[in-house]
C-alpha cells in the first residue's frame, strides 16, 4: 500500500499543482500548498487507506492551505472569497482540460528564456529533481538551482503572474513545451541517477501529455513526430532490462519483447506527417527510431539510412553535442570504428561533453570494435566512474571486466 500510495502521489502532484496555479495564479504559494497536501497524504493514507477520490482529497487539503495563506494576505481579501469558494467545490467538478497540460503551457511563460521555462516546467510538471534537470541540460546542479529560482522571480517581477495562456500564447510556447516533454520522456526512459534504469511513471506521463497536445493540435507535424518518437522508443522498454534489472544494449535485446502495437502506431503517425511539408528534428529522430524498430535482427539494421538521417539532423541541430555523438556512432557502423573515433576526437573540446560518461562509453565501444582492448578497458572504467546510474555503471564495469578477463587469457 505504501509503495502504491507513493506512485499515486507522484502522478497526482502535477495535477494538483496545476489546479491550484490555474485558480490562484500564485505559483510559489501553490507549490507550498501542494507539498503540504502530499505530506499529509503520505502520513494519513497508509494508516486510513487511499480515499475514493485521491485527486479531490489532495486538492481540497491544498485548497485549505491556500485559503489560509490568502487570509493572511490583507491586500488580497477581495480574491479570497472567490478563490476559496471555487476551490471548495473543485473536487466534484468535471475538468474539461487536463490541469497538468495547462500547467505545462503556463510554466512556459513569456517572461522566461526558453531554457528557464523548460527547467521550471520539468520541476513543476515532470517532478524531476534539480539534479536530474541539471543532468538533462549538461550543467552543474548549482547552476540549475539558480536558474529555477530566477525563473520564479522573473515571473513574479513581470506582474503578469501565472495565467492560462490564450490560443496565440499557446502557439508561441509550443516549442518549449515539446522540448520539456522530450526531456521528461528521456529521463523516464534512461534515468540519469539511481538504482533503476527506467522510471516508468515519467515516460508514461510524457507520452500521456504529448497525446493531449496532439489531440489539441492534430495537424502539427512536429507534435506528431514527437509522439511517434516516444512510442517507437518506448516500444523497446520491456527488452532493455534483464531479470535483475541489468541493462541490455539494443543489439543484444530480444526483439520479440518489443511492443508491436506501439511500433505500428508510431510508424503510422510518422508516415502521415512526413509528406506534409518541412521536416523537423523530432520527425527525424522518429524516423531513426523507426529504422531500428523495423529491423528483425540487429544485423539487419539499415545503418546507411540511419547515418543519412543523422546527417540531416546534425545540420538542423548543428550545436547539439549528443546529436554529434550519435552521428559518430552511425558513421562507425557504416565506415568502420576508426572513422567514428576521429569524429569523437573533435568532440573532446566541447565543454558540455568533457567528463560526460557517454563520450567515454561510446569511445570504449568503438575502441573495442577497432581491436584496442586496452584502450577500451580504460574508457569503460572511466565511463563507469562518471555515470550516476547504477545499472549503467554495472554494465560498463562488466564490459571492462569481460575484456580484462579475455585479454589476460590470450596474453598468458
Amino acid at each position: 500500500m505504501a509503495l502504491d500510495s507513493e506512485h499515486l502521489l507522484r502522478d497526482l502532484a502535477p495535477q494538483v499543482l496545476g489546479a491550484l496555479v490555474h485558480r490562484f495564479r500564485d505559483f510559489a504559494a501553490a507549490e507550498d500548498a501542494t507539498q503540504e497536501a502530499l505530506l499529509a497524504a503520505s502520513l494519513q493514507w497508509p494508516r486510513d487507506g487511499v480515499p475514493e477520490s485521491p485527486r479531490g482529497w489532495l486538492i481540497q487539503v491544498a485548497a485549505r492551505r491556500m485559503t489560509d495563506y490568502i487570509r493572511s494576505e490583507m491586500a488580497r481579501r477581495q480574491r479570497e472569497t472567490v478563490a476559496a469558494q471555487e476551490m471548495e467545490t473543485v473536487a466534484g467538478v468535471e475538468q474539461h482540460e487536463d490541469d497538468s497540460l495547462m500547467l505545462l503551457f503556463m510554466c512556459c511563460h513569456p517572461a522566461l528564456t526558453s531554457s528557464s521555462a523548460i527547467a521550471l516546467t520539468l520541476r513543476a510538471v515532470g517532478g524531476l529533481t534539480t539534479a536530474e534537470i541539471a543532468s538533462a541540460f549538461l550543467v552543474p546542479e548549482s547552476t540549475m538551482a539558480q536558474r529555477i529560482s530566477r525563473a520564479k522571480q522573473s515571473i513574479k517581477a513581470s506582474g503578469e503572474g501565472f495565467a492560462p495562456p490564450s490560443d496565440g500564447e499557446r502557439s508561441e510556447r509550443l516549442g518549449a513545451v515539446l522540448h520539456v516533454l522530450y526531456l521528461i520522456f528521456n529521463e523516464g526512459y534512461s534515468t540519469s541517477a539511481g538504482p533503476h534504469l527506467q522510471r516508468l511513471e515519467l515516460s508514461q506521463e510524457a507520452i500521456r501529455l504529448t497525446r493531449s497536445v496532439h489531440a489539441l493540435l492534430p495537424a502539427h507535424a512536429e507534435v506528431a513526430g514527437l509522439l511517434s518518437l516516444m512510442l517507437l522508443t518506448d516500444a523497446r522498454r520491456a527488452a532493455r532490462t534483464g531479470a535483475h534489472g541489468e541493462l541490455i544494449p539494443l543489439d543484444k535485446q530480444d526483439r520479440s519483447l518489443w511492443n508491436g502495437a506501439q511500433i505500428q502506431e508510431g510508424i503510422a503517425l510518422l508516415t502521415a506527417t512526413l509528406p506534409k511539408g518541412a521536416i523537423g528534428p523530432y520527425q527525424l529522430q522518429a524516423a531513426i527510431a523507426a529504422v531500428h524498430d523495423e529491423a528483425a535482427r540487429a544485423e539487419d539494421t539499415d545503418w546507411p539510412q540511419i547515418l543519412a538521417l543523422y546527417s540531416l539532423l546534425a545540420r538542423m541541430s548543428s550545436d547539439h553535442p549528443m546529436v554529434k555523438l550519435n552521428y559518430a556512432i552511425a558513421a562507425a557502423m557504416v565506415h568502420g570504428p576508426r572513422k567514428g573515433l576521429e569524429l569523437l576526437d573533435a568532440l573532446d573540446s566541447d565543454g558540455r561533453l568533457r567528463g560526460h560518461h557517454r563520450l567515454d562509453a561510446v569511445r570504449a565501444h568503438l575502441l573495442e570494435m577497432a581491436g584496442d582492448r586496452a584502450g577500451a578497458i580504460v574508457h569503460y572504467r572511466l565511463a563507469a566512474g562518471r555515470t550516476t546510474s547504477l545499472p549503467e555503471r554495472d554494465y560498463l564495469t562488466t564490459q571492462a571486466a569481460r575484456l580484462s578477463s579475455s585479454w589476460t587469457m590470450v596474453t598468458v
